[in-house]
Order: structure tokens, then sequence, then C-alpha cells
């Protein structure tokens, strides 16, 4: 009740709001259903100054609306008893002539099931000309998701698109990283990131590249082991690392997982044989750390546990100097992760991490990515641009599946990691570990940013759904309730047309020649073309 109540006010109140205040978009932009009666509230408004009737007014607010989903599984939807959405929304909804069933049926996957819940995320994309996902692994993931809303349509053509997200490349970026990709890059990385030349990274000298990602590490290290000293002193425990060397190292492989705690992200994984782990840990030649920090839902129980059973472990003397976890986890932490680790790791239960974004922001301090192939990585990954854990196919069985990418973990932390981290020139510099820097920059920078990502929406979703405003809003939604009447017309006679004859021929020009002989029944052929 508390949350149809606050989808109210942010759907129907954030259009009036804005109205109040003199702006009128063209466009509007839902993430996920919270948003989605915005649909209605712009319809109800569009009735009442044309005096149009719902299926007139729904065109030109349904062409120029954008509908985002960041959710993999179908337990992720909001979902509503009809009564409630009847009760809220019912009066509302009469006033522009939607009687229970109407107004219940376009949140519904099948409209006339009556045992279908209300989803407010169905109701936004009903309401909505253009809708993707934020990747192009999870725009199939969606399309399977929502398959039954579409049930005539083969699934690589249900209408939900992609959009891979980005992040904001200056405010991740460090200060000594950026100006480095001042002097070889250009400045217009920073405002222009989509459209810079990033192969000229490799034009910077290893050792200088080498002595900059030292310098952030460094940095992440100190201020790891002073946050970790004062967690443990608030907690009455003793700050005294047991090594001589101190909790973490400066010069040691460090390895990043930071992000929000939730049980498909598999913060455990990595200690599913903690005999193994603590020997790649403690090699004496090629050692690994590791640096979590994260923030569970204040309601998740399970999520909470999860960072108490990481706690635990980095606790034990096999783990304690190489293994920690930081609390209070904010952007100013993210930011200091990012750019101090040499490895990102990522390890959701495919095909469950719709996009990701931490592994881009490291990407772009010169961090090497490794992950499950889920989620942005899906089509990023190639070789030699970081590793991949475990493999493409989905298990049925999660406990395969789990047993798998850890193995596939440990595997590549006791060999090509460490390998061409440890492994030095004269200088110190690990020559491969550098190349794999600079080709990752050079790959990811320009593409998962958000300058690309914003440009994409544009060209994409907002400039055609623009001109479709104008275009059916004008002369009192003229071209609306052209197209309106039409809709009404093919609906009415659909069952009428029948196909009476099927050809087809080779064609030399086209490769296959198909005639098709209909009956229009009560339609027209103009209808139908």
């Amino acid at each position: 009740e508390m949350r149809i109540q606050q989808e109210m006010v942010l759907g129907i109140g954030g259009v009036r709001a804005l109205r109040a205040m003199g702006v009128d978009p063209a466009v509007c932009h839902m993430n996920e259903g919270h948003s989605a009666l915005l649909g209605m509230e712009r319809i109800r408004t569009l009735m009442t100054e044309h005096g149009a009737a719902f299926a007139e007014a729904r065109l030109p607010v349904s062409s120029a609306t954008t509908f985002t989903t960041h959710t993999a599984v179908a337990a992720g939807i909001d979902l509503f008893p009809p009564d409630l959405v009847a009760r809220y929304l019912g009066e509302y909804a009469s006033g522009m002539g939607l009687d229970r069933g109407a107004l219940i049926g376009l949140g519904r996957t099948n409209p006339g099931d009556d045992t279908e819940p209300f989803s407010m995320a169905m109701l936004g994309l009903r309401l909505s000309g253009f809708r993707n996902g934020v990747s192009k692994l999870h725009r199939m993931v969606s399309q399977r998701l929502w398959e039954s809303a579409w049930p005539t349509l083969p699934l690589d053509q249900i209408p939900i698109e992609a959009v891979t997200n980005g992040v904001h490349l200056p405010t991740w970026v460090a200060h000594e990283v950026g100006d480095l990709y001042d002097r070889y890059i250009g400045e217009s990385w920073r405002d222009d990131p989509a459209n810079s030349d990033w192969s000229r990274i490799a034009a910077v000298p290893d050792e200088e590249l080498w002595r900059v990602h030292e310098r952030q590490r460094e940095r992440l290290v100190l201020r790891a082991r002073q946050q970790h000293a004062d967690a443990m002193m608030s907690r009455g425990r003793s700050a005294t690392p047991r090594g001589s060397g101190g909790v973490l190292d400066t010069g040691t492989l460090t390895i990043g997982f930071a992000r929000r705690f939730a049980g498909y992200k598999r913060a455990t994984l990595l200690f599913r044989d903690p005999q193994r782990l603590a020997a790649i840990l403690n090699h004496a030649e090629r050692p690994v750390q590791f640096i979590f920090a994260g923030k569970a839902h204040p309601r998740d129980e399970p999520a909470k546990a999860l960072i108490r059973e990481v706690v635990a472990l980095s606790e034990r003397p096999e783990f304690r100097d190489r293994l920690i976890l930081l609390e209070g986890y904010d952007m100013e932490l993210a930011r200091s992760l990012v750019q101090g680790c040499d490895v990102w790791l990522n390890t959701p239960l495919r095909p469950l991490e719709a996009s990701g974004t931490s592994g881009m922001k490291a990407c772009a301090n010169g961090a090497i990515h490794m992950s499950v192939m889920d989620g942005w990585w899906w089509e990023a990954y190639q070789p030699g641009l970081g590793w991949a854990v475990g493999r493409s196919r989905l298990d049925d069985d999660p406990e395969a599946q789990d047993a798998f990418d850890a193995n596939s973990i440990y595997d590549l932390l006791e060999n090509d990691l460490t390998q061409s981290f440890y492994e030095r020139d004269h200088e110190g510099v690990p020559g491969d570990w550098v190349r794999r820097m600079k080709a990752s920059v050079s790959a990811f920078g320009p593409v998962f940013n958000t300058s690309r990502m914003v440009a994409e929406y544009a060209t994409k979703a907002y400039e055609p759904a623009a001109r479709s405003w104008h275009i059916l809003k004008a002369d009192g939604l003229a071209a609306a309730r052209d197209q309106a009447r039409w809709l009404d017309n093919v609906r009415s006679g659909w069952d009428s047309v029948r196909v009476r004859e099927l050809s087809h021929a080779r064609n030399e020009a086209t490769g296959l020649g198909v005639t098709v002989t209909i009956d229009p029944g009560q339609l027209t052929p103009e209808d139908l073309r």
C-alpha cells in the first residue's frame, strides 16, 4: 500500500509538479516501473486539453515515452493485487473512460487473465514506444522475461532494445591518470570520450604508466590499512597486524570486490576452497591480496549475513594480512578502490547481472577486469583484454555453476594473473601486464562511458520520440485521431483477413521471391499496406 502511494506521487505527482513549474516535456524516460503512472497522467492531460478519447491521447504519449528496465528476474518486479489498484486508481481511471477491467489489463501481460496481478513495469512497457535493457545480454534476458506480453512474436522480435550503461569518466578517473590521458590522448577524453583517439595510450612509456598506477595502489593500501585499523579499534579489537609487513602490502597484486551485497553477486564464491585460496594469497614469490567493500539493503538479512561471513573469514590467521572488508562503502571509498586496484573481480550468477558499472570505472583507471561472462562483460570481453571467469553456458544447477566458476578463479590466479603481474623487466616493470592495461583502456574507454550512452539514447529513443510527439500532437491531435481510427478499424476487421494462396520461387536478385494472395475481408488493400 505504501509503495502504490509512492508511485502515484512519483508518476502522477511528478508530471503535475513539472507542469506547475512551467515544464512540459515532449519526451519522458522511465527507469523501471516506479514512474509508470506518468504515462497515465500525460494521457489524462491530453484528453482534458483536446477533448480526446483515451485511445487517441495514448498514441502521442506512448510514442514519446522511453522505458528502461534493469531487472533480470521476475521476482524483481513489483506486483499489486487488483483490488488495491482499483481502490487507489479506479476513480482516476474512470475519469479517462476506463473501467476496472481496462485499467487492470494495462498492467497485465495477458489483459484477460483475471488471476494475474497488476505490474507497474508492464504498465510502463505498454505506455512506451521505446523499451530497452542495459546491456546486449540483458536485452535478450528481458525479451525472455517479457515474451508473454507479445505472444505472437518470435523471441528475437520482442520490441526491447539494448543501450549498454556507461560511466562518467572524469568522475572516476584518478587525477594523476587523467593528467596522463590529457598529455597522450588529448583533453577531449573528458568531454567527448566516444570520439577521442584512445589508441594513443600505446605511446605512453610502460614505466611511466606503471609508476602512476603503483602510486594509486599505494594510496589505496595506506587508506585501507588506516580504515581497517580504525574499524578494529572501534570494536575494541587490537589494530596491531599479525605480520611484520602489516595488513596488506603496497607492492602485492591487489584485487578489488566492491558492490552492493546481494546473494546473486556471490561475494563468498572466492572462499569455496579456503585451503587453496590461502595458498594463493600467501605464495612466497607471487602473493595476492583482496579488498572487499560493500553495503547490504537494511532489510536484506541474507546479504548482511554474507558480509558477516566475509568478515569472519578475513579474521582467520591464513587470511588476516591478505584479505580485508572495508566498512562505510560510499562514493569516496568506491573511487579509491577503482583507482587503486590491479584487478576488478565480478562474480554474479549468470544471467542476473543486468549491466554492472564498477568494472568500467576500474578499467578506465588501468585496472584489468576479471568477471563472469554476464552484463556488460559479455559484450566487452576479448582475449587479452581481461579474464573471463567460468563459461558462457548456464548450468541448471547453481551449485555446479558455483563449483566451476570458483575453480576457474583459482586457476586464473595461480597461473595467468600472478605470472603476468610478477614477471618484471630490469626496470621492475611487468611488460605483459602493462600491455594488457593499455589494451583494456584503449578498447573500453571510448565505449563504456556516459557520453556514448546518452548519445545512444538521444539517437535511438529521444529524437524519434520527440518527432512523433510533435506530429501526433499537432492540429488538436489530428494525426493521432486518424491513427486511432485506423487501428480500431484494423483490429475489428483483422479476423476476416485470409491468406488464399502462397507461392515462392528462386529469384536471382533477392534469392527468394514470395507471392501471397490475400482476401482482405472487411479491410481494404490500403488498410493492409
